[in-house]
């Protein structure tokens, strides 16, 4: 019943869907007569092996994490609470710290990072509500579609209190603004707020905090 080209044809579909490509694509290089399928294939497999690169990655972060998480549940609760404020500060340098050193220089990013590791518990989890709180507030900020309304004029003292935690009282307002301005051009601060309140929410943020500094 069957010719051989049809078991030729079968054959290819089955090598096919073995590499998981869409039935859909099979259906295009076959009725194709241009397509070229061992081009095709090649590109998967360069695809498939970026992944893979991926997936290994995330794999050892994950196995990473287990192991830390594991040594924390076995200390003591206050050797706990440094092992992760350590673990943030880590973190941070490993997402901005570059940046940072270099835009404001080694010393000010150390006696960020020794501000922060002498905190109290009750001063560190207070950091940290404060942090979820000025999201909400940016929410409601971006409401009012008014960057000196009540609520954004609540908004930037927020945020600044926020980066006094971190920065002590040693920085000017024109240094200030000027970081707060830099996260427009910073695609992860973007992100952070924009994820935190929707698209336009760093940019809101920043003319909030300009508009309340305008008046002080």
């Amino acid at each position: 019943m069957y010719s051989k080209s049809d078991e030729r044809r079968l054959a290819q579909i089955i090598a096919m869907r073995s590499c998981n490509l869409p039935l859909s694509e099979i259906a295009h290089l076959l009725t194709d007569a241009d397509s070229d399928m061992s081009s095709l294939l090649k590109n998967h497999l360069q695809n498939l092996r970026a992944q893979k690169g991926s997936l290994d990655a995330a794999i050892g972060r994950t196995e990473a994490a287990i192991r830390k998480l594991e040594r924390i549940n076995d200390m003591e609760p206050t050797d706990a609470f440094e092992e992760l404020k350590k673990q943030g500060l880590e973190d941070f340098e490993k997402t901005y710290g570059a940046q940072a050193r270099m835009r404001y220089g080694d010393e000010v990013i150390d006696e960020t990072n020794k501000r922060m590791l002498s905190l109290t518990k009750d001063e560190w989890d207070a950091k940290e509500l404060l942090e979820k709180a000025i999201k909400v507030q940016l929410r409601l900020a971006m409401s009012s579609e008014d960057t000196n309304s009540p609520e954004s004029q609540e908004l930037a003292k927020m945020h600044e209190k926020w980066i006094g935690i971190h920065w002590g009282s040693g920085y000017s307002e024109d240094e200030y603004l000027a970081m707060v301005r830099e996260y427009l051009n910073d695609d992860r601060f973007v992100k952070y707020y924009d994820d935190a309140a929707g698209t336009g929410a760093t940019q809101f943020l920043t003319d909030a905090i300009d508009a309340y500094h305008a008046k002080c």
